[in-house]
Formats: structure tokens, C-alpha cells, sequence
């Protein structure tokens, strides 16, 4: 693909990724109460969530959402809900099942293949990427050269930036964990998240087409 279309392409991504949002504070949270490999967990299942959307998006459906109302309230819908349940669980018990130890041994009380599913929910039932890859690839494809090749390293791309964002803030966040020992410092930090994700489902409400 054309080398200016990609750079133009890929400074608008590492802004986009890399701006704060439900997928940054999620993986926030598992560095936090668990540890990096959580992280990746997390991090690998948003991924997923990015590449099934991108493939989505390719085959029409975005332009569904676009121009059916109806679609696309039912999508925000789903993802104000999932993101308001997660804040809500957050709020209420999350420093209950989570209690810092100097011997880390929460690290061992979690399943992967759940920490795995959360991520990927978070992504697939948020339909702003989906927006994304609808209205941003145009912009950058050149018809100089095969458009589905383009469009899979444009989405490799943006699911590159996004692991590495996720991981560079939960290697960030880790960093961070002995503000946490004190639990009530912990139950605030919970607080706070939880109601950044009731926040942001509530603001995923007003998301216009």
C-alpha cells in the first residue's frame, strides 16, 4: 500500500488506541489485582474482539450500522450495559476480592480463559471501532493496489498498537501497585474505576453515527 496513506494511517491509530478508554482501564484493573499475564490475557481477547469487528465492518455490517438506526442503538445498548454491569461489580465488590498481598498470592485466583472472555466482550460490544474501520479505512486505501490486502495490514496494525498500548499501561500500572497496599486506597481505586466504566456506558449512549 501506499507508504504516505500508512503513515497518515498509523498516526491517527496510535492517537485513537491510545487515548483512554474502557479497554485502558480494564487492563489497568487486571494489572492491578492480578499481574501482567493477566494483562495479556485481557489485552489478546481485545484483539480478537478489534480483528472480528474489522471483519465485520469489511463485509457490510458496518454499513448496516450506519444506516439503520435501529442496529445501532441495539449495539450501543449491549455495550452501555456490559460496560455499566463492570463498573457496578466493580464498585461494590471489587476490593472485597481483592486483597494485596506482599507474597502475590491473588495472582493465582483467576481463570484466564474468563479475564480472556472480559476483554474480548469489551471490544466486541463496543461499536466505535467498528465506526473506525468503516470511516477511517476508506480514507487511507489507495486504489493503486489490492484493497483486502490493505484492509488486513491496516487491521494488524491497529490490533499491534492496541497489545502494545494495553501491555505499556499495565506494565505502567503494576509499577504502581505499593500506592495500593493500603485498603483504603484500594477501595477508592475501585470506586473510581467502577464508576469511569459506568461513566463511559452511559457515554457510549450518546455515541452518534
Amino acid at each position: 500500500m501506499d507508504l504516505h496513506n500508512y503513515l497518515g494511517y498509523l498516526i491517527i491509530s496510535i492517537l485513537t488506541i491510545t487515548s483512554p478508554g474502557a479497554a485502558i482501564l480494564l487492563a489497568i484493573n487486571n494489572s492491578m489485582k492480578y499481574d501482567l499475564r493477566a494483562v495479556v490475557f485481557s489485552s489478546l481477547g481485545n484483539i480478537l474482539g478489534l480483528f472480528l469487528l474489522s471483519l465485520v465492518a469489511m463485509f457490510g455490517v458496518g454499513v448496516l450500522i450506519k444506516t439503520s438506526d435501529m442496529f445501532f442503538w441495539i449495539l450501543k445498548i449491549i455495550g452501555a450495559i456490559y460496560l455499566i454491569y463492570l463498573g457496578v461489580k466493580h464498585m461494590i465488590s471489587g476490593h472485597k476480592e481483592f486483597h494485596l498481598s506482599q507474597t502475590n498470592e491473588h495472582i493465582r485466583n483467576y481463570n484466564p480463559k474468563k479475564v480472556f472472555i472480559k476483554g474480548f466482550l469489551v471490544a466486541a460490544t463496543n461499536p466505535k471501532p467498528i465506526l473506525f474501520f468503516t470511516a477511517i479505512f476508506p480514507l487511507f486505501l489507495s486504489t493503486n493496489h489490492p484493497v483486502v490486502l490493505q484492509f488486513f495490514i491496516m487491521t494488524f496494525t491497529f490490533m499491534v498498537i492496541s497489545f502494545v498500548s494495553l501491555m505499556t499501561y499495565g506494565l505502567i500500572s503494576k509499577h504502581a501497585k505499593a500506592w495500593f497496599f493500603d485498603e483504603k486506597s484500594l477501595e477508592w481505586f475501585y470506586k473510581i474505576s467502577g464508576a469511569v466504566f459506568v461513566l463511559m456506558g452511559i457515554g457510549m449512549l450518546f455515541i452518534k453515527k
